[in-house]
């Protein structure tokens, strides 16, 4: 039940993260240029910024009361070591709440400049608000800032256990880029279908190129992130890295194995590098990577689901990457997007893969640290409920998303149809 809320909650996350520097980096393009055509844009995105917004506090709502009845133990035990950040977390979003009403209902009420700085807030506290969370999940995957005695946790040190963390800022930083992946190549994708469907005026032309560029730059930054997060994956968990890689005795000069199933203690059906893994994870060509028959049969992930998850997102990200290097080339040679069908056809299918590819990265970090909900301190099993009912719960749960969803895309294509604003409409503001 946690992992379905989760999957839909975290796509929202991820616009809540980005999009609304986007709208405000439009808005601020009408304010220097005075070009009608960035505010007409800008309106139309915060209607889809507040659509989203809405459809979030309904998974976020429902993950909240998840954490309490789904993970008794976990929150009972814990709870005075992770509180503040969900604490915090819970007064960003009412602050983003506030910021985005004032924001919406101040167009045409407010000064241009007066509305552009109420939109700062939501950018902040859409940015703190996650920060909290990611510092939790960061926590539970490297957990420090108290001690256990008697089974009881007693000196608790919220900050340490939350902000002094060696896993936190690599998570930080690898979600925070992923989140205008997301929302950069959704939005284009949008756009993209309509300009294969012949829609190829000067809006359509900004509103494609805008979040494409800033999803495309993200891909490329995330390529050396995703290297650091594997880094530090690989000295704070490394029997994650060995499901990961399908890799079960520890080995000096470990290959590198692309594609493939874990079967019988070793990767069948993959493309083998030698001593590329070791590389990758340590930058030393014949570096020791542990394998997963250094722990016991019971301490070890679900190899199949963490390898092919992380295979998954690593592809699809450079997948993405590839697709930058075309954007780039046709933009350097000839000052132009490019001209072809195909490359709209791959931005299409980039919105739906790049949540696909945010979610499986997001198995790989909860499912890789299996069985344990707080790494080498509490397992999975101890931290559940045992209530019973479970799978009517589940498939209600899955009705209701289903619900959510469908209403979502209802609104979201009325949205579409809607005429853009007015010059002497949008110009009010």
């Amino acid at each position: 039940m946690q992992a379905l809320s989760f999957s839909v909650h975290i796509p929202l996350v991820a616009f809540g993260i980005s999009f609304p520097a986007i709208v405000l980096f439009v808005e601020w393009l009408w304010l220097r240029s005075g070009d009608p055509l960035y505010l007409s844009l800008a309106r139309r995105w915060t209607r889809v910024m507040v659509t989203l917004f809405a459809v979030g506090v309904i998974t976020g709502t429902v993950l909240s009361f998840e954490m309490g009845l789904l993970w008794p133990n976990f929150t009972g035990t814990f709870g005075g070591v992770f509180g503040l950040g969900f604490a915090i977390e819970g007064f960003s979003f009412f602050l983003e709440a506030i910021f985005l009403g004032i924001y919406v209902y101040g167009w045409g009420r407010l000064s241009r400049r007066a509305h552009l700085l109420c939109g700062i807030p939501i950018v902040i506290t859409g940015l703190s608000g996650s920060l909290m969370v990611i510092a939790v999940n960061a926590w539970m995957n490297h957990p420090g800032g108290f001690r256990l005695h008697a089974g009881r946790v007693v000196d608790v040190d919220p900050f340490r256990a939350l902000f002094e963390n060696s896993y936190l800022w690599q998570e930080l930083v690898h979600m925070y880029v992923a989140g205008f992946v997301v929302s950069g190549f959704v939005m284009a994708s949008a756009y993209a279908f309509g300009w294969l469907r012949g829609r190829r005026g000067r809006y359509e032309r900004v509103a494609l190129t805008i979040p494409l560029s800033a999803a495309l730059f993200a891909s490329v930054v995330e390529g050396p992130v995703g290297d650091w997060s594997a880094r530090v994956v690989a000295v704070t968990q490394p029997t994650k890295l060995a499901a990961i890689e399908g890799l079960y005795r520890t080995t000096r000069g470990a290959a590198e194995h692309l594609l493939g199933w874990y079967e019988g203690g070793r990767i069948r059906y993959g493309i083998g590098i030698p001593h590329l893994l070791s590389l990758l994870a340590f930058h030393s060509w014949n570096a020791a990577v542990q394998g997963l028959a250094a722990v016991p049969a019971d301490q070890r992930p679900p190899v199949n689901v963490t390898r092919v998850s992380f295979q998954l997102m690593v592809g699809i990200g450079t997948l993405f990457g590839l697709l930058a290097v075309w954007f780039l080339v046709i933009w350097i040679r000839r000052r132009r997007l490019p001209a072809g069908r195909a490359f709209y056809a791959a931005v299409v299918l980039a919105g739906p893969l790049s949540i696909v590819a945010l979610i499986a990265g997001w198995v790989v970090t909860e499912v890789g640290r299996q069985p344990w909900v707080v790494y080498h301190v509490m397992t999975t099993a101890q931290a559940v409920t045992g209530a019973h009912g479970i799978p009517v719960g589940y498939a209600t749960l899955a009705a209701s998303y289903a619900l959510v969803g469908c209403g979502l895309v209802w609104v979201l294509r009325r949205l579409a149809r809607r005429p853009l604003d007015p010059p002497s409409q949008a110009g009010a503001a």
